[in-house]
C-alpha cells in the first residue's frame, strides 16, 4: 500500500474526491485549474472507474470479459478499451517472459493489469484540465502522479512497511519528473493472491512486498506482480534490466533490496 504525502505550503486550490469501484477505493487529488471545470472532469473520470468494472470484472456474469471468456463475444464485438488492455497484456506476458499473464487455470483474466491502466488512464485525463498544475489519482495503493501539487513541492508517496503495521518502509519523491508511478504488490494486505503463471497456483517465494516506481502505472502494476512471482533473486536482475524502472523488494526474513538508482528517488 502507498499514500500520497503533500505539503499545502503556498499550494494550488485542491479538489479531492474518494470513490469506491472495482473492489476498493480510488483517492483522486487535483491541484489548480477552475474548480467547476474539475468538479466535472472528476465526475466524467469517476464515471469512466466505473465503466471499467462493468466492462472488466471477472465477478459479473455480464461483463464484456466474462462473456469474452466463455466465447459469447469476439474482442471485435467488445468495446475498443478491451483490445486495447488485451495489447497491454501481451507486451507485459513478452517483456516478463511468462512471468506477468492474464490467463488463470485457462481462463481469460486481466485483472492484474486493468487497475493500473484505469488508475493512470483516469489521472491523464484530469491533468489534460486547463490550469491543472499536479494530479495524483491512488487506487487501493497504486499511485499515479502527474505534474506537481504546486508551491514548488513534488509529489511525495509513503510505502508501507509490511512487516511493521502503520510503518513506513520508504518514501519516493516526485522531484524532477512530470509523471511518476509507484505499485506495490505482496501478501501483507491480500495474503496470497498473486499466482505462479507457471502452476497456476499462489506464488510461493521468500518476498513480502515488491514496490516499483516508474513513469506508468500501468506497468510499474504489471513489473511488480512478475517481479513477485520470480523471487527477489531473480526478480531484482530482471527488474535492473528494465529501462526507466527502480525496485524496493523486502522478504519475509525482513531483507531489503532495492535496484541501484532508487536512492535517487527517496525523499
Amino acid at each position: 500500500m502507498a499514500d500520497t504525502v503533500t505539503d499545502s505550503a503556498q499550494a494550488p486550490a485542491a479538489v479531492r474526491h474518494a470513490e469506491e469501484a472495482m473492489g476498493t477505493v480510488f483517492s483522486l487529488d487535483v491541484r489548480g485549474g477552475e474548480p467547476g471545470a474539475v468538479r466535472a472532469a472528476l465526475d466524467e473520470a469517476v464515471a469512466g472507474l466505473h465503466r471499467v468494472d462493468e466492462v472488466f470484472s471477472t465477478y459479473r456474469e455480464d461483463s464484456q470479459v466474462s462473456r469474452l471468456a466463455r466465447g459469447e463475444l469476439t474482442v471485435g464485438q467488445c468495446d475498443p478499451e478491451v483490445a486495447e488492455v488485451l495489447e497491454l497484456a501481451a507486451e507485459a506476458e513478452r517483456t516478463s517472459q511468462g512471468w506477468f499473464s492474464t490467463r488463470y487455470q485457462g481462463r481469460l483474466d486481466p485483472t492484474g493489469i486493468v487497475k493500473g491502466w484505469a488508475v493512470e488512464r483516469a489521472a491523464r485525463h484530469l491533468a489534460g484540465i486547463p490550469g491543472v498544475s499536479g494530479v495524483s489519482v491512488n487506487g487501493g495503493g497504486d499511485v499515479q502522479l502527474l505534474g506537481t501539487p504546486g508551491g514548488q513541492r513534488p509529489w511525495r508517496v509513503g510505502i508501507a512497511d509490511p512487516l511493521r503495521p502503520g510503518g513506513l518502509a520508504a518514501v519516493i519523491s516526485a522531484a524532477g519528473t512530470r509523471e511518476l508511478a509507484v505499485a506495490t504488490s505482496g501478501t501483507a494486505e491480500r495474503g496470497a493472491h498473486i499466482i505462479d503463471p507457471r502452476t497456476g497456483r499462489s506464488a510461493v517465494t521468500d518476498l513480502v512486498a515488491v514496490t516499483v516506481v516508474a513513469p506508468r502505472l500501468t506497468w510499474a502494476d504489471c513489473w511488480a506482480t512478475a517481479a513477485f512471482a520470480m523471487g527477489s533473486r531473480e526478480g531484482l536482475a530482471w527488474l535492473e534490466s528494465l529501462p526507466d524502472v527502480e525496485a524496493l523488494l523486502i522478504t519475509a526474513g525482513d531483507e531489503v533490496r532495492c535496484t541501484g538508482g532508487l536512492a535517487s528517488r527517496l525523499g
